[in-house]
């Protein structure tokens, strides 16, 4: 029986062990990493006052829409307040070109040079990808853009070109009133005469991109829909990955020097007990880092601090738990006993010192955004996964080991003194 609960003690310390050294660089190779860690760019837009919700949500779709058009790997778009959008991109190297995409209006106008009436919008646009031409006679004729309409967009553009065609006929002479302007956020990007009707909903815009980049980068734009909303950028930094890198290699110093002096003070103090803890710690950390891997949260300093600070509270728990064993030691109970009775009579402090911080997280869940959002969910993870290892792997593992009679001396679990207090 005492061998059988020495391998059981033994087989547990290995199983954790081994799990961390083949999940640790597991977890690493699928961390999402944040701005701060990776590098990119962060912008935060503005809309004006008296925005609705509605249009806000709609301006946020759009910016995913066109973030996605990039191929930026997780990015995060999100609401900030009644009228502002963050927008962070992690791993992007052309930050201007980025925030040229994500805050243009790009709003799309065909308009007839004739008589200045708009015939089709951005709204109406179904489709724009850029092409190119390599049988064509000149760069600028090379490269451009291939629109498709919806419906209402085909109808129009159809009546229009139509109309065109049997009012000035296809002379030269009349090619200057057959234009129909393509009008991007009130500029003329390109202005080519209409030839014959076009039915099909199909046109091209061509004669103003010296290379495929542009053409692709205004395709983009237009296939992510026109923002409904005027927005101002009124916030933009740049995070470059060295700087990233360099804040990486802090944190995981920070964290190694933390738990190091934590399992040495543990150990110092608590002696077995200490041990036991370490090892709790251990698993801890697997539990945290993986829930955060798991859920795919974004990992940022801010979450780095999280779970340092709930390693605390995961020390701060065995600790209370190991000074009630002291007590009931002192009182002259057998190590079995003071342990049974240490568990049940911390828990409630525990308990209770980890809802009140628990209720907190979770209204930062609810009402924090961004990084404060990150924060508290990584904070929760570690307060639930703190109460686990602290009541059930600790609480396993010492009375495993007390069973085995391999360490039986009361001074081996932090009682310093005599084992009894005396009347």
């Amino acid at each position: 029986m005492r061998w059988q609960k020495v391998g059981t003690l033994v087989a547990t310390i290995l199983i954790v062990v081994i799990a961390a050294a083949i999940l640790f660089p597991v977890y690493a190779d699928h961390a999402v990493l944040g701005l701060d860690l990776q590098g990119g760019v962060m912008v935060r837009l503005e809309a004006p006052e008296g925005t609705t919700q509605e249009e806000m949500e709609a301006a946020k779709s759009v910016i995913e829409n066109r973030i996605n058009a990039l191929g930026v790997a997780e990015p995060e778009v999100r609401l900030e307040g009644s009228n502002r959008i963050s927008v962070e991109l992690p791993g992007v190297e052309d930050a201007e070109e980025a925030v040229r995409v994500i805050g243009t209006t790009a709003k799309l106008q065909f308009v007839r040079y004739d008589n200045g009436e708009v015939i089709v919008e951005g709204g109406q646009l179904k489709k724009a990808s850029a092409y190119m031409n390599q049988e064509a006679m000149s760069a600028n004729e090379m490269y451009g853009i291939s629109l498709e309409f919806n419906s209402e967009g085909t109808r129009a553009f159809a009546e229009a070109t139509s109309d065109l065609i049997n009012t000035y006929g296809t002379s030269d002479s009349t090619r200057e009133n057959r234009i129909i302007a393509i009008i991007l956020d009130g500029q003329i990007i390109s202005a080519p005469a209409v030839e014959s009707a076009i039915p099909n909903g199909h046109a091209q815009i061509s004669g103003s991109f010296d290379t495929y980049e542009s053409a692709q980068s205004l395709a983009m734009m237009l296939q992510g829909g026109a923002l409904p909303i005027d927005l101002t950028i009124v916030e933009k930094q740049t995070t470059g990955p060295q700087l990233g890198a360099d804040s990486i290699d802090k944190s995981i110093k920070a964290a190694v020097i933390g738990i190091v002096a934590l399992a040495i003070f543990m150990i110092v103090i608590y002696r077995v007990p200490g041990v036991i803890a370490t090892f709790a710690l251990l698993l801890y950390a697997l539990l945290v880092i993986g829930a955060n891997v798991a859920i795919k949260a974004t990992i940022t300093l801010p979450v780095i601090a999280a779970f340092l600070l709930s390693v605390g509270m995961a020390v701060d728990a065995n600790v209370i738990i190991f000074e009630r064993i002291k007590e009931e030691l002192r009182a002259c109970k057998t190590l079995r006993v003071a342990i049974e009775a240490g568990f049940k009579k911390a828990f409630a402090t525990i308990f209770d010192s980890n809802i009140t911080t628990l209720l907190a997280a979770v209204i930062l869940i609810a009402f924090g955004t961004g990084a404060v959002r990150g924060f508290a969910i990584t904070l929760t993870i570690g307060i639930l996964a703190s109460m686990v290892t602290a009541i059930t792997f600790t609480r396993f593992m010492l009375t495993t080991l007390v069973s085995s009679n391999l360490v039986c001396n009361p001074k081996l679990y932090g009682l310093k003194g005599g084992i009894c207090d005396e009347d």
